[in-house]
């Protein structure tokens, strides 16, 4: 498992980012992409602009999150 700060030193430039929302996204649409075995990035976006948070599979499941519902494999 990657350590949290380790997460920022990977490369995003060739991730693809994928949405999931739960309505018509008026207010804000989360963005997420596999970004190494087991790292993530999720981001906003309406805010593409902004560098997008990095966590775990740890994390992100203990934030809730989980990546099927982006149609992305565990």
């Amino acid at each position: 498992m990657p350590k949290p700060n380790d997460l920022y030193e990977l490369d995003l430039t060739a991730v693809t980012f994928v949405q999931a929302c739960g309505g018509p996204c008026t207010e804000g649409c989360v963005v997420l992409a596999r970004i190494g075995e087991d790292a993530w990035a999720l981001g906003d976006g309406k805010r593409p602009d902004l560098e997008p948070l990095r966590f775990t599979s740890e994390e992100l499941s203990a934030a809730g999150i989980d990546p099927t519902r982006f149609g992305l494999a565990l």
